[in-house]
């Protein structure tokens, strides 16, 4: 097996993608925003997500917030 294929195989594999709408709650507070990135820096922290928010997080006033997969669903369109 060469390095290649040993990085396919136990990487991490994302549960979201880029662009993908999504909503949860942290702290309490409900958001809505678009993937950007479905990583994971290291095993200790475990994966992260960070979501562009439509609306600034009341908190810190930011447009990014960075939480874990478990607080996100998927945001359906009802058309």
């Amino acid at each position: 097996m060469n390095l290649a294929d040993y990085f396919r195989e136990n990487r991490y594999k994302p549960t979201f993608e880029m662009g993908e709408r999504v909503f949860g709650k942290k702290e309490g507070i409900p958001f809505i925003g678009t993937v950007g990135n479905d990583t994971e820096i290291s095993k200790e922290e475990g994966p992260r997500v960070s979501v562009h928010l439509d609306l600034p997080f009341p908190k810190n006033k930011s447009f990014i917030l960075v939480v874990k997969p478990e607080v996100l669903k998927r945001l359906r369109s009802y058309d």
